[in-house]
């Protein structure tokens, strides 16, 4: 059964830094693309950043220049560094990866069970 577990989340001051990492575990044959999403309270869930299984990278306008994807394939792992944090990148942070298990035939989403960012001085 495949679990994504995500850490990172926190309490920090405008201009801060947190680095969220997602980890994928049980019965994963291969990995394709990675991404975090966000949900602000009121407000729907959005697309920050995804990587590739290449590398390529692709970012939400709001997040460009401040935040950094990243992965480890053997780790089976995704990060993504937030630097400059504003009060507007409160929410909760989930990570979307898409991956293909054993005895499936073709890849599908899975979803972390997010973790909370609060930037607030």
């Amino acid at each position: 059964q495949v679990q994504l577990v995500e850490s990172g989340g926190g309490l920090v001051q405008p201009g801060g830094s947190l680095r969220l990492s997602c980890v994928a575990s049980g019965g994963i044959v291969t990995i394709n693309a990675m991404s975090w999403y966000r949900q602000a309270p009121g407000k729907q869930r959005e697309l920050v950043a995804t990587i590739t299984n290449g590398g390529s990278t692709n970012y939400a306008d709001s997040v460009k220049g401040r935040f950094t994807i990243s992965r480890d394939n053997a780790k089976s792992t995704v990060y993504l560094q937030m630097n400059s944090l504003k009060p507007e990148d409160t929410g909760v942070y989930y990570c979307n990866i898409l991956l293909r298990v054993v005895l499936e035939p073709y890849a599908r989403n899975f979803w972390g069970q997010g973790t909370q960012v609060t930037v607030s001085a």
